[in-house]
């Protein structure tokens, strides 16, 4: 069987067929073609959707409803840059002291200045390991079950912000 490669002029008919068929869908869809084109709240819009409501509850919205979907972005990038940035200094600063304090640990057990009971240390880490054993528990305590309920609970609330915290975090540790 034999069959015949298309001509190009039908690729021009399918395209403007698939492109007439667009547009009366949207045509229906809004109404009309030439009219006004309405603007939608993208928050408002997003509420509305049951997959919104279905992710992040039905409480969700405290700082949707009071700024624009920008300005919460801007906010959460902000303050996650200023906060990755300085989180990111820091911890520099943490790890060239605890380094450096090692390192000096290190010179003086070397020059004899610190003599190491290892004897000693094995017993008191035998001892901790045992006690840890006691204290181990599947359960989480109360505390930090309600102290996450609480974050889960403001990040459903604040998404957009949360969102843009996290992006402007990684940037700031970046930079």
């Amino acid at each position: 069987m034999e069959t015949s490669a298309p001509r190009a002029g039908s690729r021009v008919v399918a395209t403007t067929a698939r492109h007439s068929a667009l547009t009366e869908m949207a045509a229906s869809s809004q109404g009309n073609v030439e009219g006004d084109i309405e603007s939608v709240d993208l928050a408002e819009f997003a509420k509305q959707q049951p997959w919104w409501r279905k992710l992040f509850g039905p409480e969700s919205g405290l700082s949707v409803e009071k700024y624009s979907v920008a300005t919460q972005l801007f906010i959460g990038g902000v303050t996650g840059w200023c906060t990755g940035f300085i989180f990111q200094k820091v911890g520099k600063l943490a790890a060239t002291a605890v380094g450096g304090g090692f390192f000096l640990l290190q010179l003086a057990n070397h020059s004899g200045y610190i003599k190491v009971d290892w004897q000693r240390v094995e017993k008191d880490m035998k001892k901790a390991k045992e006690q840890l054993k006691i204290r181990k528990s599947t359960q989480i305590p109360n505390q930090v079950r309600s102290k996450a309920e609480e974050v889960v609970s403001f990040v459903k609330k604040n998404v957009l912000v949360t969102g843009g915290f996290f992006g402007g975090f990684l940037l700031g540790m970046a930079s």
